[in-house]
């Protein structure tokens, strides 16, 4: 399932950039200009981040974020806002923020923010299995089936794929992968993951005939 992202920003041009770039990364995104349909997108849909401003028409986007928790909406909040005085800030987190970024903003440092809150937040799966089409992660016993048939690898391609499952349709680039995967990436250059991807690769297909892990161009990986 792809990770979705709601915006909620009322500059249309800040809004679409915010759109075009999350995108990029490889996520589902939608945008609003105002909180009016919010709410019930987030009751009808799943929905793993919401990034709000909070200088908003209509509502203050803490006070609805307030709004929203008192309802026990549990979904992860970014704030993106000009209001950036110790005491705005400190009043977005005790409205339910997660994170807070100030105007004006680095549009790297935001997608790195928001990767590093995803990590947290939809890695709920400890133990048990993970399944994307015919591959089969069993957790507890550290095995692989592809199309029900025992595949060898080993605990770094377990790990590197796991990670692929849990993130899904979300464009992985080498940095992340080597933090996550590696866990020092200090060590291990890139092309440690392009060849621990190739020989995964190799294993799951053979025949080269599925193409599980996609390489993105001048961005990274991603698993369809």
């Amino acid at each position: 399932m792809n990770i979705k992202i709601v915006v909620v920003e009322d500059e249309e041009d800040l809004l679409e950039l915010l759109e075009y770039n999350l995108s990029k990364e490889g996520y589902e995104v939608v945008g609003f200009l105002n909180t009016k349909t919010v709410e019930q997108m987030l009751i009808e849909e799943d929905v793993d981040l919401l990034i709000m401003d909070r200088n908003l028409p209509g509502v203050e986007g803490s006070e609805f974020v307030q709004s929203l928790r008192k309802q026990g909406f549990t979904t992860p909040v970014i704030y993106l806002s000009a209001k950036n005085l110790d005491s705005e800030v400190e009043e977005g987190f005790l409205r339910g923020g997660d994170d807070y970024i100030t105007k004006p903003f680095n549009m790297k440092e935001l997608i790195l923010r928001v990767k590093a809150l995803l990590r947290r937040t939809t890695k709920k799966i400890e133990e048990g299995t993970l399944i994307h089409r015919d591959l089969v992660l069993d957790k507890n016993s550290r095995t692989l089936s592809v199309e029900g048939e025992n595949v060898d690898i080993t605990k770094l391609e377990f790990n590197l794929l796991s990670e692929f499952i849990l993130n899904k349709n979300s464009v992985l680039d080498r940095d992340y992968l080597l933090e996550n995967v590696w866990e020092d990436s200090q060590e291990y250059q890139y092309r440690t993951v392009n060849v621990a991807i190739n020989r995964l690769k190799e294993k799951i297909d053979p025949d080269k005939t599925k193409e599980y892990i996609q390489t993105v161009r001048g961005v990274g990986y991603k698993l369809c």
